[in-house]
Order: C-alpha cells, then structure tokens, then sequence
C-alpha cells in the first residue's frame, strides 16, 4: 500500500496521481517522477529484475581498419601539408629518346625536378561534457556513472564524424573529399553484361566469371593509371554484394566467389598476398547516379592516409551547479599522395 503523511502524524491513501516524495510500507524501492530523468531512474516493480547492463546504440565505424593514420599533426597545427615531386629530363640527340651522348658531346642533358606543395586544413572538432551535482550523486547511487556514460556518447559521436570525413569528406567545405568520392579518382560504370543488360552482382550471379571480370578490370584500370607501380591491395563494398559474393562459384561447393577473388587476382598473384575485399556501408549509393559502387585501393601510408590529432581535455570547471568539461581534436582531410592509386566501379 503507498500512503503519503500529513499534518498530525496521520496518513492517508492516495487516491489520484501525484508527485510526492512518498515511502511504502513493504520495503518496495520506488522513485518520484522529479527522478525520472536522463540520469536513467526508473520504477522497479517487487518481482521485477532489472539487468544492469548499460545497453549503448549500436554504431559500426571502420575507418581504423581501412586507412593508415598520419600521426606527426599536433594540437598547434592549422594546416597538414606534403610535396609531390615531379620529374622532368630530354634526351640526347632525339630530345624524347635516351640520353645518348658521344665522345666529345658539350650539350649533356639535365635532369629537371619541380616539387609542389599541397596543404589541407585541420579544422577544431569539440563537445561538451556537463553535468549537475545532483546527476552525480544520483548517478552514484545508482550505479550508472552518469560522467562516464556522456562520455562514451562523446567519443562514439567523435568516432562516427571521422569515419564520414574519412570515406566521403565534408559536403560544405570546399574540397573536403573522402576516399570515396574523389573527382580525381579514376571511375566508371561496370559491364551489362548481367541478365537483361543488369550491371548488378545480383543480376550476374548465376555466371560467377562476370562477377571475377568486373573486379579484375576495376583492378587493373588503377594499376595502369599508377603506371603499373601499384596493384590495388585492398576493394570496398556495400555489405550486401559483400554477402552475395560468399554464395560458392562451384556446382560442387568447394568454394565461394569471395573466397576465389581473394587468390585469383593480379595482387595476390604478383605479391603472395591475399587481396582484402571488406563490406563497407559508405559504398552505398556513392556511385554516379546513387549506385552502389566499389573502391580499389592499395592500403599505405605513403599513398592515402588521414591526418587525426586525438581527443583532448580541457580542466573541469565549476559553475553554480554544473560540472563542464570540453573534449576537443583536430580533424584533417583524407591525404591522396598517390590519387591515381585509387578508383572505383559504380552500378554493381
């Protein structure tokens, strides 16, 4: 029975709803609906059990598994930059063959080299951690720290806005581009070669070999535009032609597509590595026209990275009855050293 006290020690039933500081008679926990707050009070019933497990939103970021980090930028940098040289040089007696020189040759052909600068941006990210000393203490006793709690929102919103600069960049900031939409990227649509005219996986299923020659050719066009120096290491796409390819390429079952792409391609063959072909979200709808696409690329720090000064913490201070704290980094934009390294293959 729930009562509430009044004036003269009596006590009364409630009859309607009200908030009251209220106490029970059988030792039931209860709380007042001035509780009831974003802290995580809630009503527990006599025969309920209550997991304690804090549940947290469930979020996938992947931009650690797919790109190296540049690490030398510091919390003083505005600016990360690097060089691309160029090289330059004419030949001897034909001036676009080999440097050919004779015996009393006065005219030696030099070697000419021009080196230019690129710098991006490193732009302030922060967010504010505050709280009451009442959420405190209620968050104490309770047992759901509640500091700890904004914090680990802080640092899953931190680690979702890297993952969107890093895959496709910052739509409002001039030039902000992510590896997936880079206009200097080389990029085009894959064969219809599938069933009525289809360029989708789904619709080449059934002939696993068109599938193998889409990919192929997605490699090899980035390998000829690197000059032949780099055969792509590693190919994005969406998660559902992710699961598609794990369907077998064999009447007999011995092998899925996913698994016969990851041997027979030129990386695998010329390195004695595996090609890593990965599911990434980013790759849906990036393509020309909102198709889905897939992103070929050699994994490496001198060709592609992301420059990333971590989280930082400013001293708590005290006002009134708040707490606050900011955290606060720097975020770059995704480096292409090496652009021609890259490319994609949209319409799958």
């Amino acid at each position: 029975m729930l009562t509430s006290s009044v004036k003269g020690g009596a006590s009364t039933a409630l009859s309607s709803p009200s908030i009251v500081r209220a106490r029970t008679l059988d030792s039931a926990f209860t709380f007042d609906a001035a509780t009831m707050d974003s802290v995580g009070n809630f009503f527990i019933g006599e025969l309920e059990r209550l997991d304690p497990t804090l549940h947290e939103p469930l979020a996938m970021v992947t931009w650690g598994r797919d790109i190296d980090l540049r690490e030398d930028v510091s919390v003083s940098d505005d600016l990360s930059s690097f060089t691309r040289s160029s090289f330059g040089s004419v030949g001897g007696i034909n001036p676009a063959g080999k440097n050919w020189i004779g015996a009393e040759s006065t005219a030696i052909p030099a070697a000419q080299v021009d080196i230019d600068k690129i710098a991006q941006p490193l732009r302030e990210w922060g967010s504010t951690l505050q709280y009451t000393y009442r959420e405190l203490e209620k968050a104490m006793r309770l047992g759901r720290p509640i500091d700890a709690q904004k914090l680990a929102a802080i640092n899953l919103k931190h680690q979702m806005d890297i993952d969107e600069m890093v895959y496709i960049g910052e739509p409002s900031f001039q030039g902000a581009y992510g590896m997936l939409n880079n206009p200097a990227a080389v990029s085009s649509q894959v064969a219809d070669t599938g069933a009525n005219g289809g360029t989708s996986f789904a619709s080449k299923i059934d002939t696993p070999a068109q599938i193998q020659a889409d990919v192929l050719a997605l490699q090899s066009d980035v390998w000829a535009t690197s000059g032949w120096k780099y055969v792509p290491s590693h190919i994005l796409m969406p998660p559902a032609q992710f699961s598609l390819l794990n369907q077998t390429v064999s009447s007999a079952g011995t092998q899925s597509i996913l698994e016969y792409l990851r041997v027979n391609n030129p990386y695998t063959q010329s390195t004695g590595e595996r090609l890593s072909i990965l599911p990434c979200k980013w790759c849906i709808g990036r393509g020309t026209g909102g198709a889905d696409m897939m992103f070929a690329y050699t994994k490496d720090l001198n060709l592609i990275r992301y420059p990333l000064v971590p989280l930082q913490k400013t001293p708590i201070t005290y006002q009134d009855m708040w707490l606050r704290t900011t955290y606060w980094s720097l975020l770059g934009q995704v480096e292409f050293v090496y652009a021609e390294t890259t490319g994609s293959r949209y319409g799958i």
